[in-house]
């Protein structure tokens, strides 16, 4: 467990209807060589304290596949979006800092735990911290702390569900990451899941 910041807990944000991927749960699809909830949780499993599952569906097979997964729904019924993922995380964790990550991210940048936290420390106003790469906001990908609680359920309340109006509330500070020969971050239908191993393959071809 890392003593180089706070004790964190990683939530993984997989509570959508995955409409444009015909109801398919992304967390269980294999983009590369693993499972997205294997990649993902491989990636932290030794930066934070727990690991935690946002979704309404399929907790036993995660739990098969990551025997210490823990998993919550959202506080609401109808698919808020990742805002009520994140406002429902406080009633399950103890830590008091949280990262979220979507369940269909592709690339996740090394150190991003580690860089999202010294971004929240230099402005201690901040109560967030989020991804950019390439120069795209990946606002579900980011660190929040406890406090930012009240804004969130007051944004909910108010039926304002975007994050990007939300954060500029929480005095958001952005961490940008860069990658070379990225064909998309995250996989938001079942035509760029194609496309993106199409890429994948051809770039092994040419490499090889």
């Amino acid at each position: 467990m890392n003593t180089e910041y706070p004790a964190t807990d990683l939530v993984i944000l997989a509570g959508g209807q995955a409409r444009r991927m015909n109801g398919t749960n992304k967390l269980l699809q294999q983009f590369d060589d693993q499972i997205q909830l294997s990649k993902i949780c491989e990636s932290f499993k030794t930066q934070v304290q727990h690991i935690w599952v946002n979704s309404h569906r399929d907790n036993s097979i995660y739990k098969q596949i990551e025997p210490d997964i823990r998993c919550y729904a959202d506080d609401q019924n109808g698919f808020l979006g990742p805002l009520m993922g994140m406002k429902s995380a406080w009633s399950h964790l103890q830590a008091d800092y949280a990262l979220f990550i979507p369940c269909d991210v592709t690339y996740i940048p090394s150190q991003v735990i580690h860089k999202l936290h010294r971004a929240l420390q230099k402005q201690p106003l901040a109560q967030v911290t989020y991804v950019n790469i390439n120069g795209d906001a990946l606002y579900p990908f980011c660190l929040l702390k406890r406090e930012s609680l009240s804004v969130l359920e007051q944004a909910i309340a108010e039926n304002k569900l975007s994050l990007r109006d939300c954060f500029k509330q929480l005095d958001a500070q952005v961490v940008v990451f860069q990658k070379q020969g990225l064909f998309c971050h995250s996989i938001n239908s079942l035509d760029e899941l194609q496309q993106y191993k199409q890429m994948k393959v051809f770039k092994q071809s040419i490499s090889g």
